[in-house]
């Protein structure tokens, strides 16, 4: 396999007197979609959030391309945090702006893009994810699911290599749950990003897969291929699936 695009070394993070990630090991394949599973309150949402560098570790290291982030420099940091996009788990679209002021937002916030590339840009991004015609409406004209494609093209707009997940289906029907993965699955095909996916969705999550990680305690529990989870012999992870299936 090759050499991993982020990796986690021993990373230990505490809020106050309240430790959250106890040495976290956790390698990211580039190209690849993981999923993070784990109880509500594990530290998952910590963890993407070390990624994007929101977060910084007490302790130990993270690793891109095999390189500590404390000895990329601010310029190398600074060109992997603009090739990263966050879709948050409540979507975070503002309701005063137009779908096509809430996609731009992030082109916006960059100065190497000018006005003329930026509307180019957003309205091509819309067109490839099937929000053409809307620009101009407001999110709370929108049904929930279209909300979340929005929020989509928001992250993709700025052709990101990695797109961090948090729960990206909070709140939809079985339905529209499945719709979200399947739309995340073809971009991520059709744009070739690395995905980190937070979800309780299980074993749906699986299906969209290439490897799946398992957080509990703070420390990762199980890392391995989702065609692996549920035959794994873990008995950890076995008692996670087992009650999250009785609960769907």
């Amino acid at each position: 396999m090759a050499a991993p695009m982020i990796e986690f070394k021993d990373v230990f993070k505490c809020f106050g007197e309240q430790p959250v990630l106890k040495g976290v090991n956790l390698s990211i394949y580039r190209g690849e979609t993981l999923s993070v599973i784990g109880k509500s309150g594990t530290g998952k949402s910590v963890l993407l959030k070390h990624i994007i560098g929101l977060i910084s570790p007490d302790s130990g290291e993270i690793h891109i391309d095999g390189i500590s982030i404390n000895a990329l420099g601010n310029k190398k940091l600074k060109q992997f945090q603009q090739n990263l996009s966050y879709m948050f788990q409540d979507n975070a679209l503002f309701d005063f702006l137009t779908i096509y002021e809430n996609i731009a937002l992030p082109l916006q916030e960059n100065p190497d893009f000018h006005k003329p590339d930026i509307k180019d840009k957003v309205f091509y991004k819309m067109e490839q994810l099937g929000l053409s015609g809307i620009q101009n409406q407001y999110p709370g004209q929108l049904s929930g699911g279209m909300r979340k494609r929005v929020a989509l093209a928001r992250a993709l707009v700025t052709d990101p290599s990695v797109v961090l997940f948090d729960e990206p289906t909070t709140g939809l029907d079985p339905v529209r749950k499945k719709n979200v993965y399947a739309m995340i699955q073809e971009y991520r095909d059709k744009f070739g990003f690395t995905s980190v996916i937070v979800s309780h969705d299980i074993p749906q999550i699986f299906y969209i897969s290439q490897r799946v990680a398992m957080l509990d305690d703070g420390i990762i529990r199980f890392s391995g291929p989702s065609e692996d989870v549920l035959s794994s012999h873990n008995d950890i992870l076995n008692a996670f699936i087992t009650g999250q299936s009785r609960s769907l």
